[in-house]
């Protein structure tokens, strides 16, 4: 019988400066009774999608079960998220909506998860436990994978879209201007000059009259002898003082430094589409990895493709009992690398099995690894100098 499991993811958070758990998450969960579920015909994997909008370290949304968006549950849930481990707890709160077959049942689920993130991906992990929504029999528990994406398998809830538009705004908005300063500065008046007082001129207001002496000529006919100026000598032009010299900076100048824009790398459908599931991380100190892959067990068509930080490396190869080789480099500042295989087919044998075997300075490692149509398996290499 077929179970919508409705999931309580338990985040156990980050702290301000870490990443938001606010957005969209998407993946899948496996039950521990998988291998007795596929025995019976039953699909062992289930989707799972997760909305959630965070504030500090707790967070509301809503969580949707299925498999496929025809029949599938839906329920509100809310969560933690502890900022000194990343560990998530998210737990279901109400189901909302269903739509499910007649036999089956829904189940509220509790999720225990890790955030991690490598490169731009960001990922949950972790197990679940679950009830019966109806009886509170237990539905039993498992294992999932979640990682955030930006589009939805249903729609967007409104919250998301009301807080996206608000950051958007946020961000298009011109800063305030200074406002002017008025307290603290003293203004200064210019005082008004007085109208100067005219002084009278000579021949203006009341005149006396003073009768003339007889056989004196009338003064105002006799010219007036100037009194000769005294050479005036002029002031001695001021000193100039001597420029000083110009001090100049003999230093080279340095050219300024190339920041180097690293350009931004489109993920590959068939990364965002299906789930990439974490199959070891490989920490090293050698700076040359060598990465040889061969078909494990039977040679049956598997093909193959793989991907190096998102970069297609090989294309639909076929898995023999001779190597696939892919090299790269590792440094201090590449320090991490992800390299995703993906399934072409299943081959004549299904699923999908290989051998990586990786040599890291002389180091081995093996790492067998299982990929279908639904999930990819991903390895990470990371630099740490002080590794052998």
């Amino acid at each position: 019988m077929k179970r919508f499991l409705f999931l309580v993811l338990i985040g156990i958070g980050f702290s301000a400066s870490a990443q938001d758990l606010t957005g969209i998450w998407r993946g899948s969960f496996k039950s521990e009774n998988a291998r007795y579920l596929e025995a019976l015909g039953e699909d062992s994997r289930y989707k799972i999608e997760l909305q959630v909008d965070q504030t500090n370290k707790a967070f509301s949304g809503v969580t949707y079960s299925y498999l496929t968006t025809v029949f599938y549950g839906k329920a509100t849930c809310r969560g933690t998220v502890n900022p000194n481990t990343k560990k998530v707890f998210l737990e279901e709160l109400k189901i909302v909506e269903v739509r499910m077959s007649g036999q089956s049942s829904a189940c509220v689920m509790t999720y225990f998860l890790q955030y991690s993130k490598i490169g731009d991906e960001e990922f949950l992990e972790g197990s679940y436990t679950s009830v019966n929504n109806r009886d509170s029999s237990s539905c039993g528990r498992g294992t999932v994978f979640l990682r955030k994406v930006v589009t939805s398998d249903f729609y967007k809830e409104p919250f998301l879209v009301k807080k996206e538009a608000q950051k958007a705004a946020t961000a298009t908005k011109p800063a305030p201007a200074p406002a002017n300063p008025t307290t603290g500065t003293a203004k200064t008046t210019t005082p008004l000059a007085k109208n100067p007082t005219a002084n009278p001129k000579p021949g203006t207001g009341n005149k006396t009259t003073t009768p003339a002496k007889p056989g004196t000529p009338n003064k105002t006919n006799t010219a007036k002898t100037n009194t000769p100026q005294k050479p005036v000598t002029p002031p001695p032009p001021a000193k100039t003082p001597d420029p000083k010299p110009v001090v100049v900076d003999t230093k080279p100048v340095e050219p300024p430094k190339k920041i180097e824009v690293k350009p931004v790398i489109v993920t590959p459908k068939v990364l965002a589409t299906r789930d990439n599931e974490l199959v070891k991380t490989i920490t090293t100190g050698a700076r040359k990895i060598t990465v040889n892959i061969y078909d494990n067990g039977a040679i049956d068509n598997d093909t193959i493709s793989v991907y190096l930080d998102k970069k297609l490396v090989l294309s639909k190869k076929r898995l023999t009992d001779r190597a696939l080789s892919i090299e790269f480099e590792l440094n201090e500042d590449d320090a991490v690398h992800e390299l995703v295989m993906v399934a072409e087919n299943l081959g004549e044998i299904p699923p999908n099995t290989s051998l990586m075997v990786v040599n890291a300075g002389g180091k081995y490692y093996e790492v067998r690894i299982t990929s279908t149509e639904q999930k990819n398996a991903v390895v990470v290499f990371k630099f740490d100098k002080t590794k052998p």
